[in-house]
């Protein structure tokens, strides 16, 4: 039982601690919640920074959580602009970079990730980019703007959902856009070699450059500006703007420093938690990106960097904080869209798990629905490309475990539905 005597302390002021505390409300806890962000700007989701507003599309407020007078409405206390800096469970307090001391009777880390860097020369210049926060999109729309406007080159490390969304935003303002990528095929490590082939051909109908097979080494530049890329194989791209888009890591300095068990690094890392979203220490939990939990249903540990993970974890970790019985096994979700393609992925099917891909429906124009299956003929994973209100059938059949016949699941006059148990 929880009372008006406890305060919960939320550290990340993302989509998942935001809807943590808007949970926490909801569920009736009546006791002081506490949401600590490092940002000055109030929580926001992370998905339209790569694809509406970079776009132009969307405006700047229509990226946040809540209206800023709604933390107020619903009694949120929020630190803005303060970075949680020492976490003490012992103690079980938390110390803010200005100092302030905050007792806690349970903590929610949900600090995110942050983007991977490059670890080679040049990298300090004025036309280097990430993007990751609401900053870095309000920047790099001007640069793509600019770069439309000049004829201008944009040069991306890596051909992951980041690298792909910003290469299809920065050819709808007009740039030039080079991407490097080690691996043979875009998405290579999520999509395999089936697939991945699927967006080479559709951003190169949209004029963008791809060199595989090779990796930054160097960013030349003169006067503090970009010039060039340099790769290992020999090769030069001229730049006027580079974007670094080779992944993101959780952020756990936090934990680490407060004695909790992380993941193996190996394995992406992360904090480790239990189905319940509980850190090794009972009474602190971790939701969203920073979270390796295990999942009861995959039988794996997981980290999942997408925004359903953080849309729906950081209500099952409030709720397991306030005492309710919670296994959370969501199916991993995520979605793009880049030109005229719009997509979803459901399920978790990494290099080596599955033994074939099934398609049904057109590939070639781009209209299709794709399906990982393990040798037992279970379900791994699904993506549908253009056809929609699928999602959840292909979720139930990952869920039922159930083996299916490949010539049922390539068969568009099947429904998905008659294909559950």
């Amino acid at each position: 039982m929880v009372d008006a005597h406890q305060t919960f302390v939320i550290v990340g002021g993302g989509l998942a601690g935001a809807k943590a505390a808007e949970t926490l409300r909801a569920e009736g806890f009546t006791g002081r919640v506490i949401l600590i962000c490092d940002e000055r700007d109030h929580p926001y989701e992370r998905p339209p920074l790569s694809k509406g507003f970079l776009l132009g599309k969307e405006e700047r407020d229509s990226v946040f959580v809540h209206e800023p007078a709604w933390y107020a409405q619903a009694q949120i206390e929020l630190h803005l602009g303060q970075p949680a800096v020492r976490l003490d469970p012992e103690a079980r307090t938390v110390r803010l970079g200005d100092g302030t001391l905050i007792a806690y009777d349970k903590l929610l880390l949900a600090t995110g990730a942050e983007p991977r860097r490059l670890d080679i020369p040049g990298t300090g210049l004025a036309g280097v980019h990430h993007l990751r926060r609401l900053a870095h999109a309000e920047r790099l729309r001007g640069v793509l703007a600019s770069l439309g406007r000049d004829n201008g080159h944009l040069v991306i490390a890596g051909a992951g959902w980041i690298g792909l969304e910003v290469a299809a935003a920065a050819r709808s303002y007009g740039a030039e856009v080079t991407v490097v990528e080690a691996a043979p095929t875009p998405l290579h490590g999520i999509l395999g070699p089936e697939l991945g082939g699927l967006f080479t051909d559709l951003h190169r109908e949209h004029g963008v450059r791809f060199h595989f097979g090779a990796r930054f080494t160097e960013i030349v530049g003169e006067g503090g500006m970009v010039l060039a890329v340099r790769t290992d194989d020999g090769e030069e791209h001229p730049a006027h703007d580079v974007l670094a888009a080779i992944g993101a890591a959780p952020r756990t300095a936090l934990a680490e420093q407060a004695g909790l068990d992380l993941a193996d690094p190996e394995t992406g890392g992360g904090v480790a938690v239990d189905a319940t979203l509980r850190t090794s220490d009972p009474y602190i939990y971790a939701a969203g990106d920073v979270a390796a939990a295990d999942h009861p249903l995959l039988d794996t540990r997981l980290r999942v960097e997408h925004w359903a993970n953080a849309l729906n974890g950081g209500p099952a970790a409030a709720r397991a904080m306030l005492g309710q019985d919670i296994s959370y096994d969501r199916i991993p979700y995520f979605f793009s869209d880049q030109y005229d393609v719009g997509m979803e992925y459901s399920g978790y099917a990494p290099p080596g798990s599955y033994a074939q891909v099934v398609c049904r429906g057109d590939v070639a124009k781009r209209e299709f629905i794709a399906f990982w299956l393990a040798a037992d003929g279970r379900l791994l994973a699904g993506m549908n490309v253009n056809v929609w209100d699928v999602a959840e059938s292909i979720q139930q059949l990952i869920r039922s475990g159930a083996p299916l016949e490949p010539g049922a699941l390539a068969d568009p006059q099947v429904p998905l539905a008659a294909l559950l148990p």
